[in-house]
């Protein structure tokens, strides 16, 4: 069994599907699944769409169906494949957050590490504005 590596609370990942998109991940212990924004993932030509899943809005006290492909991801170096639902995050900080389906067994989440970056970004900044941040 490989030794799970320590990640900070955001990280740079690269979505893979036909091609790859380069952009931030909010890691996530409270979320079940890993979620990537519709632009990034149109982008990276991820898919096809492999099932839907009904995820509970506890915000609006409403279910959402979403979409779910398998997308690749590269978290420092390494490539997972996962399954991720894919969602309007443009209203959000990051376009991908990365859940416990993807956490479990491969990451430990420092909330220390990179702790700044959370702090700085604002919903709808792109890679570079993200880097200037």
């Amino acid at each position: 069994m490989k030794k799970p590596k320590i990640v900070g609370i955001v990280e740079k990942v690269k979505i893979i599907g036909e091609e790859e998109v380069e952009t931030y991940a909010l890691f996530d212990t409270g979320a079940k699944q890993s979620s990537i924004d519709t632009q990034p993932a149109s982008k990276a030509k991820v898919g096809p769409v492999i099932k839907t899943t009904v995820v509970k809005n506890p915000s609006f006290k409403q279910k959402i169906i979403r979409p779910v492909v398998t997308a690749k991801i590269e978290i420092d170096g390494e490539i997972y494949e996962t399954k991720v639902n894919i969602q309007d995050r443009s209203h959000m900080k990051f376009p991908a957050l990365i859940g416990r389906n993807l956490i479990a067994g491969n990451f430990l989440v420092d909330p220390n590490k990179n702790r700044e970056l959370l702090k700085k970004v604002r919903p709808g900044m792109d890679l570079e504005e993200i880097k200037r941040a």
